[in-house]
């Protein structure tokens, strides 16, 4: 907080007065100059508060309502999944919400929670418990989350309330609370700018069109936000605006440029009673828009902007362009953009399957038209990735197919292939915006029967995967193609034959720059003696420049001819004794090597996978050693990919660790790694200790497994 964000002395002043009917102190004398003694006497006007009693009076207004809500602020933690390029991505998320109920109901945003596969919410007094999602309502951006009771203990939890956002008044002090930047929590002043924020009106358009948190999903429809300037940062989502009584007023959703926008409390106690009750917000849909009729020329009513086809308010007559001018035995008149959510939300909330009469104006005639309200359904399906068949697919709801101009909501939309997949390997090959329509000689009308084929045929072809034949539907033409499965079981890379090797690195020294160092030919210069070989031995040291392999002279012309020595060098036999010819500082000295057979590269190494832990390592190897400067008898193996959002990421292992210890069990291989992953698995602790060597440095980190697999959680 800065500042400047509060009000005038002199305001603040006068609120103080107001919230804590402080008594005016006693009137104050002057100071005053020297006077004759036969001189009236002069006083000051009474002074109403003091600087030092302004401060404490404000502070202690903050802080009571600071402690009414910050209790039961809370920060959560959130491993997501995403879609691209036709694979599945893990990643983390944060957020933060509010315990709203003595059941450990936790009101956060819905793009907080959005694609979460795991929730963890860490309350005031430090503890994390897990968290299971209630239900989503994406439009208007508001989550539940309920805590594991089962980890919280018999104490009570502490519940903030909802205040009256209607009573908010422009000016009135507001703070914002959460975890900014996924740091602990926070708060922050400001005062309300704005009590019925829309983003339409601007720059002379009245256009409403919802706002996309993520491509396809509208939000806000019904939301008049709450404008204020307390400051909120990524991290904020999901968190209370509170005012000075300690009330919750709203729902912090974006901010940018001091300017937060926050959900009302009176929608946000609504849409959470919705989904703790039934996991969704249940909705009417008339299948049309309204717009303002302020610059149309009307003096009453809503204009119809647009009516979808084949929906309750065209199956009725009503076009676009009617003009609304009652709801019932209701007048209507949508003047201004403000007004638009409310009309929206009050056509929602009528109960699903009943008759609305519309009272229409169209070219000047009056008429009247009664539709049936239908269940108002998602903008976007669910998405899933189907691995062996390289693609990711998603279910196809109403609104997709209206927005893809599709016949029907019939089949799964192909939303990413993998390059260089199966998917992307048939023939024809397959395409994002493809509609599957069939598998084999089954049909598919949706994405639950895709997994079940999927599922079926991964069962029965696992050792050697069949061609599978896939129906699909590209821009109206139905075409056919096969496509072939592939497992992910990677081979071991393979190994090159052992040849002979002498352990040093080098350079090509080529003509110029052996001219810069003032030398007369060109050769190889030593840029690294590996420790422990027979090179170190033989004496060979760094600057040397290998002119000679026996008797035959080395001179390479270019950077192409950096592997000549190499080369040379593996014509030879193990063990067997060379001579090479180097200079010294100008002088040439003949020493005699014996060669010794190439060591495993880090290309070459084997490796293991985990599907637990989604984490992948491979062997150490003596190239390994030397670049991280380890001595031979350090042990482990090397992390190749800890995956974003996977158990061993979550847990603070990264690429590049060397496992050393997993649970009590010393790592000195890929084959002591499967040992002690495979006595893991049998335990199945709830926290799992691996010793790492990051750098120079142990590490202990704590990984925390849910052993429960995804689809036998408890979901909504």
């Amino acid at each position: 907080m800065t500042t400047s964000r509060l009000r005038p002395p002199w305001h603040a002043t006068a609120v103080l007065l107001m919230l804590l009917s402080l008594p005016a102190p006693a009137p104050v004398r002057a100071a005053r100059d020297p006077q004759p003694q036969d001189a009236p006497e002069t006083t000051t006007p009474a002074v109403a508060l003091d600087v030092a009693t302004l401060r404490d009076g404000l502070r202690q207004v903050i802080a009571e309502a600071r402690d009414r809500v910050f209790p039961a602020l809370v920060s959560i933690r959130v491993v997501t999944v995403a879609f691209h390029g036709g694979r599945e991505f893990k990643s983390m998320a944060t957020g933060s919400g509010t315990i709203i109920s003595s059941e450990g109901h936790v009101l956060t945003n819905q793009h907080v929670t959005a694609h979460g596969r795991s929730f963890v919410c860490t309350l005031a007094d430090k503890r994390e418990v897990s968290a299971r999602l209630v239900g989503e309502d994406a439009l208007t951006d508001l989550a539940v989350l309920q805590l594991a009771r089962d980890e919280l203990g018999a104490a009570a939890l502490p519940v903030a309330h909802f205040g009256d956002s209607a009573s908010l008044a422009v000016g009135d002090y507001v703070m914002a609370m959460g975890s900014p930047f996924a740091l602990s929590r926070s708060v922050s002043l400001g005062i309300v700018a704005n009590t019925e924020r829309v983003f339409a009106g601007g720059f002379g358009y009245d256009d409403s069109d919802a706002l996309e948190l993520e491509e396809g999903q509208r939000t806000g429809l019904f939301t008049r936000w709450i404008q204020h300037d307390a400051l909120i940062n990524p991290g904020n989502s999901g968190g209370p605006l509170v005012d000075l009584e300690g009330s919750v007023v709203g729902v912090n959703e974006l901010g940018s440029s001091a300017m937060g926008f926050a959900i009302p409390s009176n929608l946000a106690r609504r849409v959470s009673a919705a989904l703790i009750e039934h996991g969704v917000v249940p909705r009417s849909w008339i299948g049309a828009t309204f717009r303002p009729i302020r610059r149309t020329g009307h003096e009453r009513g809503a204009l119809v902007d647009s009516v979808v086809r084949g929906g309750p308010a065209a199956a009725a007559g009503v076009a676009a362009g009617d003009l609304v001018v009652a709801i019932g035995d209701q007048p209507l008149t949508v003047r201004f953009p403000e007004q638009v959510p409310l009309l929206l939300d009050r056509l929602a909330s009528l109960e699903i399957g009943s008759q609305v009469r519309l009272t229409l104006e169209r070219d000047g005639e009056r008429r009247e038209a009664t539709l049936s309200t239908v269940a108002m359904t998602r903008d976007l399906g669910e998405e899933r990735a189907f691995h062996d068949w390289g693609l990711t697919a998603q279910e196809i709801t109403p609104k997709m197919a209206r927005d893809a101009s599709l016949a029907s909501t019939e089949g799964v939309l192909i939303t990413g292939v993998r390059q260089g997949g199966p998917a992307q390997l048939a023939e024809p090959a397959l395409e994002h915006g493809d509609v599957v329509r069939a598998i084999g000689s089954q049909p598919v009308p949706d994405l639950a029967a895709m997994i079940a084929r999927y599922e079926e045929l991964s069962e029965s072809a696992a050792e050697d995967p069949e061609p599978v034949l896939v129906e699909l539907d590209r821009s109206g033409q139905i075409h056919i193609t096969l496509l072939q499965p592939r497992t992910d079981d990677s081979e071991d890379p393979p190994r090159e034959l052992p040849k002979a090797w002498i352990g040093v690195a080098t350079q090509p020294l080529v003509p110029r720059l052996a001219t810069a160092l003032g030398l007369e030919q060109s050769g190889f210069r030593i840029t690294r003696v590996y420790p422990d070989t027979q090179a170190a031995h033989a004496g060979l040291a760094v600057g040397d420049v290998v002119v000679a392999l026996g008797a035959q002279p080395l001179a390479p012309a270019g950077v192409q001819d950096s592997g000549q020595l190499a080369r040379r060098v593996r014509a030879l036999d193990i063990g067997s004794q060379i001579t090479l010819r180097v200079l010294r500082d100008g002088v040439g000295l003949d020493l005699p090597v014996v060669l010794e057979r190439t060591r495993l590269r880090p290309e070459e190494a084997r490796s293991h996978k985990d599907s637990d832990f989604e984490l992948t390592v491979r062997e150490l190897t003596f190239f390994d050693r030397d670049e991280n400067r380890w001595p031979v008898s350090v042990g482990g193996v090397l992390v190749v990919q800890a995956e974003g959002g996977g158990w061993a990421q979550l847990g603070g292992i990264r690429t590049r660790d060397l496992i050393q210890r997993i649970d009590g069990h010393e790592i000195t291989s890929l084959a002591t790694f499967r040992k002690a992953m495979k006595d893991v698995d049998r335990r199945r602790p709830s926290r799992v200790e691996v010793v790492v060597l990051r750098g120079v440095g142990s590490h202990f980190q704590y990984l925390e497994p849910d052993w429960t697999p995804i689809d036998e959680e408890e979901m909504p």
